[in-house]
């Protein structure tokens, strides 16, 4: 009888909020025109995302006014995101460590060399 895998955050678990998620984790905060940038993503992409990250009380915002200009965005984990967060990597190399043994080696999981 085989045991069941235990599941990933399906919020997480989609490659932008993901990315959001990590960025955020090790960055503190960010505004959202850095998020874009280091991301690529539309405006309308990245606040789909931003809105069920923060709708799931996994991210906060708060204006702060700038030397020029208009007052710019600024992005954080909140506990239950940074938790959520530290859960879902936590779960992901449960998943890795899950694998037989007899399994391809984690180091073919690289990516193919670029040429």
């Amino acid at each position: 009888m085989s045991t069941a895998l235990p599941s990933l955050d399906p919020l997480l678990h989609q490659p932008v909020r993901t990315q959001i998620a990590a960025y955020l984790a090790g960055r503190g905060e960010t505004t959202f025109a850095e998020l874009k940038r280091v991301l690529g993503v539309t405006d309308g992409n990245l606040d789909a995302h931003l809105g069920k990250l923060t709708e799931a009380g996994y991210v906060e915002s708060r204006r702060e006014a700038q030397p020029v200009g208009r007052p710019a965005t600024v992005f954080s984990l909140t506990n239950t995101g940074r938790q959520s967060f530290a859960a879902y990597v936590a779960t992901l190399s449960t998943l890795l460590s899950a694998a037989p043994q007899d399994a391809a080696p984690a180091a073919s999981l690289d990516p193919l060399p670029s040429h």
